[in-house]
């Protein structure tokens, strides 16, 4: 038999679950101002001179510092959207890549790999820094750090090694060894970006955890 209380319980529930869906993926001032944030901490990274070149003139920046720590303190999404926002506006024309380069011009140069990993790294490292906040409470800050070097060595340095094989006509080999010498400090980077993103969240949980902790709550009692 049709019963329209049924029929209007059953409507008023999906419009409720719509809602909550909507409201969880909706960005607000605060988020788009931390992605606005945290675009202009990767782009001053990447002003900070390098320490050095490697053999296809690839310098050793902060770069892969900011890249890490936006994606372990804002996550998958909104760490992609800053990364990306930095990189469109590199390639847009803006002096902020490193060395103060900018226009598409640097994709077929040897830093192309880097700069298109790092939106994926950032993405990356944020979904895995949500699975770290969801799991566990212990030992945090080595847990981000192994999150960072496995996803810096997964996506950064391997599109990076590609980048320079492609675009320097060098050899897989000529350019994994030229990528090595970015290996130790971003080791160091990676233990500072993680012992920073600790203390953030530290301070201001609602940036990640109390988000990651609703959704988890939600998605169990649904």
């Amino acid at each position: 038999m049709y019963n329209p209380d049924r029929t209007i319980m059953g409507n008023t529930e999906t419009t409720t679950e719509t809602s909550k869906r909507t409201e969880r993926r909706r960005w607000n001032g605060t988020d788009l101002g931390l992605i606005a944030v945290f675009a202009a901490l990767v782009a001053g990274a990447a002003l900070v001179p390098g320490l050095a070149l490697n053999g296809f003139g690839v310098p050793i920046t902060f770069q892969t510092l900011a890249v890490m720590l936006t994606g372990l303190v804002l996550g998958p999404a909104r760490g992609f959207a800053a990364v990306g926002l930095y990189t469109l506006l590199g390639l847009a024309g803006l002096p902020i890549f490193s060395q103060g380069r900018s226009g598409l011009a640097i994709l077929a140069g040897p830093s192309a790999g880097y700069i298109i990993a790092f939106p994926i790294a950032a993405a990356v490292v944020g979904w895995l820094a949500t699975v770290v906040v969801r799991r566990t409470t212990k030992a945090r800050a080595l847990w981000f750090f192994l999150a960072a070097t496995v996803t810096s060595v997964v996506f950064v340095h391997t599109l990076g090694v590609l980048g320079i094989a492609l675009n320097s006509k060098a050899t897989l080999e000529q350019a994994f060894l030229s990528d090595l010498v970015f290996y130790p400090g971003d080791i160091i980077k990676n233990l500072l970006a993680a012992a920073v993103a600790v203390a953030l969240h530290r301070a201001f949980p609602d940036v990640l955890v109390r988000r990651v902790r609703r959704r988890t709550q939600s998605a169990q009692s649904a």
